[in-house]
């Protein structure tokens, strides 16, 4: 369902039954189970950047991890649920963790 490098890769899915309003009937939903964010100081640090003006998490992400769709490796080590927080104003330091792939299922 997602790709290796995705957030939501190792992530087990469930299934919710919901009931048809007005039959008899139900509807299968497959949903992706919740993911409980790590500590982002127990992630092994690869490099800290700075933020500049006007950048952005997907070309940080890009120029350090050689991917712009792994922005949530570095949202996790900066322990932000709002990835545009972590771009508001140049100046501060972003902590960038050495990527972990997990095994193919």
């Amino acid at each position: 369902m997602f790709e290796p490098t995705s957030r939501y890769y190792r992530l087990e899915t469930a299934t919710y039954e919901r009931r048809d309003e007005g039959s008899e009937g139900s509807t299968e939903i497959a949903y992706v189970r919740r993911r409980f964010l790590p500590q982002g100081d127990d992630l092994p640090l690869l490099v800290e950047v700075t933020v500049g003006d006007g950048e952005r998490l997907d070309l940080i992400a890009a120029r350090t991890l050689g991917d712009p769709e792994q922005f949530w490796r570095i949202c996790d080590a900066n322990d932000a649920m709002r990835p545009e927080d972590l771009t508001e104003g140049a100046g501060h330091t972003l902590r960038v963790p050495v990527p972990q792939f997990e095994e193919p299922r």
